[in-house]
């Protein structure tokens, strides 16, 4: 078995604390203050993840007392994780490390109503294109629901019915020659990966929504992404805003979706952030979270109008409510933040940072 893959939560929690340590590295001590774990659990835990090669020394630091300290720090190249985002008509491929940067990246176009068969092919065409120089964890891939995150089989993904009820993730296991494979929502995935960098100010709790080919949503809620009973969590872009609005590839009318998508075809963004921003004030009334993050590439296109349109409905719903208004941003991540996401599905859970 994989030496990563057979830690346990003491581990993880050490190695959360190297990955986020970064090049500087932290010493054993610090390693025992931070996990409430003794000095000499620290240490066994330290010699074994020494001798499995994921940390290593980083020279020593000065102390206020005794001799200096020996620092370690995460060996970024002792795994590697693929993450792919299949976008309605594309597809992204990235190769991430231990640290969840990115070394390779690689983008093609895609029909996802091109059938299975195509689809897959697709995936590990581009996933063996990219080259690990270490262990290669497994693949996670994130795409537009509805699915469920457990068995990694599709239900109706909205406009493509035809993925209903597919085995995807035992399907990519088989072609790639048994790599473990994880499948989630692109909107979980993303979520997964803002989650793990920690969006600031100490969000706890906090929605990205996703404004691409189609619009969705992804939730955490104290700290770990919230999928839902049967993973459907999230299906943002689909709530009903307008009654008898027109009608929406899920069939229903007057969804948030189909409302934003019409106002961008006729290029009016002021009218589509402001229905965005209406759906978004519905999510917070209900949820109560501490901040919106706008991603896609809809929204990156015209950042600055989506974030500011956005930001007036739910200022004006604060000045109704005499709540301060929820803050929006822009998600980092330069538009990859659902493909790193994906491959945070592998690498999350080894830091002990959810299931993935």
């Amino acid at each position: 078995m994989d030496p990563l893959v057979r830690r346990g939560r003491n581990a993880a929690l050490v190695l959360d604390l190297l990955r986020t340590a970064g090049s500087e590295g932290i010493s054993r001590l610090e390693l025992a203050e931070r996990t409430g774990l003794t000095p000499q659990a620290v240490s066994k835990i330290t010699a074994r993840l020494r001798a499995d090669g994921l940390a290593a020394e980083a020279g020593r630091r000065a102390s206020t007392g005794g001799k200096p300290r020996t620092v370690l720090r995460l060996v970024p190249d002792a795994g590697h994780a693929v993450g792919v985002q299949l976008d309605r008509d594309e597809l992204r491929a990235v190769l991430v490390d231990l640290t969840g940067a990115v070394l390779d990246e690689r983008r093609t176009p895609l029909d996802l109503g091109a059938g299975a068969e195509a689809v897959v092919a697709a995936v590990v065409r581009e996933a063996e294109g990219l080259r690990a120089p270490g262990p290669l964890l497994g693949l996670g891939v994130a795409l537009p629901g509805p699915l469920d995150h457990t068995s990694g089989v599709l239900h109706r993904v909205t406009g493509f019915p035809e993925w209903d009820g597919y085995p995807l993730r035992d399907a990519l296991a088989r072609r790639l020659d048994g790599v473990p494979v994880v499948v989630d929502k692109d909107t979980n995935a993303a979520a997964l990966r803002l989650a793990v960098a920690d969006p600031g100010d100490g969000a706890g709790s906090f929605a990205y929504l996703h404004f691409g080919a189609g619009l969705g949503g992804g939730l955490v809620i104290g700290g770990a992404v919230h999928r839902g009973a049967r993973t459907g969590a999230g299906e943002f872009g689909h709530q009903v805003v307008q009654l008898d609005g027109p009608l929406c590839g899920c069939g229903n009318r007057g969804c948030v979706e189909a409302l934003c998508l019409a106002a961008v075809a006729r290029g009016d963004i002021e009218e589509a952030a402001r229905v965005l921003g209406t759906g978004t004030s519905n999510l917070v009334a209900l949820l109560d979270i501490d901040l919106i993050l706008l991603g896609g590439r809809v929204v990156t296109a015209d950042p600055d109008r989506f974030v500011q349109g956005v930001s007036a409905v739910l200022t004006a719903r604060a000045h109704r409510t005499g709540e301060p208004p929820v803050p929006v941003r822009l998600a980092p991540g330069g538009g990859r933040e659902v493909a790193e996401g994906a491959a945070q599905l592998l690498l999350a859970p080894l830091f002990g940072r959810g299931d993935g």
